[in-house]
C-alpha cells in the first residue's frame, strides 16, 4: 500500500503503460482517473479496477481537455497528489524529411504541449499544498535514439529536458518531477516503432535488448509506483531508464 490515501491522474490509462500504470496504482491503494481520448478504453480499464477508478475523456492536446481532467481528479477524489503524463503517439519509421507537417504538429502536441498544458494546470494547485508529484513517461528514444524515428525521438528527448529542468524550478514547493525511460513494450505503439510486426522485424528489435525481451505495462508500473511513493521522497529530476539494458 505504498500509494494509500493518493489520487492520481493517468493520461494514455486506457491502453500500453497507462492501464499498466492505473493498475498498479490502484493495487498500491491509490485513486485513479484514467484519462483517454477513446472513452470505450478508458472507460474499459476504470470499470475493471473497481470503485477506485473513475475515467473521463480527454485529448491532452487541449488545454481546456487538461482543465477538466484536473477538475474531475479533484471533484471524484477530493485532492491530487500525481499527475502522470503518459499519453503519446509515434510515427512509422521513415527518412527525416518524409514526415508531413501535419503529423509533426500532432506528434509534438500530444508529446510534448500535453506536458505544458498540464502543467500549467496542475502546478499552482501543488504549490498551494506543497507537495505533489508529476511523472512524464520518456523514451529510450531521447536517450539513445532509433534511425528513421527522428522526430519521435526529439520529442522524448524534450521530455527529458523538460523533466529535469521542472525538477530544478519545483522543488522548493516540495514538488518532485521524474520521468520513465521505457524501450519498445507489448503496446499498440509497438508495430508503429518496428513499421510492421512481424517475427523479423521482432528478432532485430529484441537483439537490441541484453535481457530479451520487451517492457511490458507491469513493468512500467512497478517503476512508477516506486518514484511517486514517498520511498522515493529524494528523487527529482531522474529519467529511470526501464529498457533491459539498452540504453548501456
Amino acid at each position: 500500500m505504498r500509494l494509500e490515501g493518493k489520487v492520481a491522474i493517468v493520461t494514455g490509462g486506457g491502453s500500453g503503460f497507462g492501464a499498466g500504470i492505473a493498475a498498479k496504482f490502484v493495487t498500491e491503494g491509490a485513486k485513479v482517473l484514467v484519462a483517454d481520448r477513446d472513452p470505450e478504453s478508458g472507460a474499459r480499464v476504470a470499470k475493471a479496477l473497481g470503485a477506485a477508478a473513475r475515467s473521463i475523456v480527454a485529448d491532452v492536446s487541449k488545454g481546456s481537455d487538461a482543465k477538466a481532467m484536473i477538475e474531475a481528479a479533484v471533484g471524484a477524489f477530493g485532492r491530487l497528489d500525481i499527475l502522470v503524463n503518459n499519453a503519446g503517439m509515434g510515427h512509422l519509421p521513415q527518412p527525416l524529411e518524409g514526415l508531413g507537417e501535419d503529423e509533426f504538429d500532432r506528434i509534438l502536441a500530444v508529446n510534448v504541449k500535453s506536458i505544458y498544458l498540464a502543467a500549467r494546470e496542475v502546478v499552482p494547485r501543488f504549490k498551494a499544498q506543497k507537495r505533489g508529484v508529476i511523472l512524464n513517461v520518456a523514451s529510450t528514444a531521447g536517450v539513445s535514439p532509433r534511425p528513421r524515428l527522428t522526430w519521435y525521438n526529439a520529442s522524448k528527448g524534450w521530455v527529458i529536458t523538460a523533466t529535469r529542468s521542472m525538477a530544478v524550478e519545483l522543488a522548493p514547493f516540495g514538488i518532485r518531477v521524474v520521468a520513465l525511460n521505457p524501450v519498445a513494450g507489448e503496446t499498440p505503439m509497438l508495430k508503429t516503432f518496428m513499421g510492421e510486426d512481424t517475427p523479423e522485424m521482432r528478432a532485430k528489435f529484441l537483439a537490441t535488448i541484453p535481457i530479451g525481451r520487451f517492457s511490458t505495462p507491469e513493468d512500467l508500473g512497478n517503476a512508477a509506483c516506486f518514484l511517486c511513493s514517498d520511498e522515493a521522497s529524494m528523487i527529482t529530476g531522474v529519467a529511470m531508464e526501464v529498457d533491459g539494458g539498452r540504453c548501456i
